[in-house]
């Protein structure tokens, strides 16, 4: 049978209080025009936010190793996946609309 430990409900909601806070600091954020930053901060701000949800609520501090693998095999390939998939993007040259399919929205 798996150990599961006591967490104090304190913890809980210290990580529930720091969730609301970051959460109003996304959208406080979101009023602000930082330029090339703006998607970084958001990426920072929703990573945090999801590494405590996936360590406090979905009790992966307190799992065991084999867990923490098959967590890290995931985010491997999570971002095999994101970083192909840019690759593809950001190489590949882009076709011209064909006749048709303009901004007016003119047919032939």
């Amino acid at each position: 049978m798996a150990h599961s430990p006591i967490v104090p409900q304190r913890v809980y909601w210290l990580v529930f209080i720091t969730l609301l806070l970051l959460t109003l600091v996304t959208v406080d954020v979101a009023f602000y025009d930082f330029g090339w930053l703006n998607i970084y901060l958001a990426l920072a701000l929703a990573t945090t936010k999801a590494l405590l949800v996936v360590l406090y609520f979905m009790h992966l501090k307190y799992s065991s190793r084999l867990i923490w693998g098959f967590v890290g095999a995931a985010l491997f390939w999570f971002l095999l996946l994101v970083g192909l998939t840019g690759a593809d993007i950001f190489t590949r040259e882009w076709v011209p609309d064909p006749p048709g399919w303009g901004a007016n929205g003119s047919g032939p």
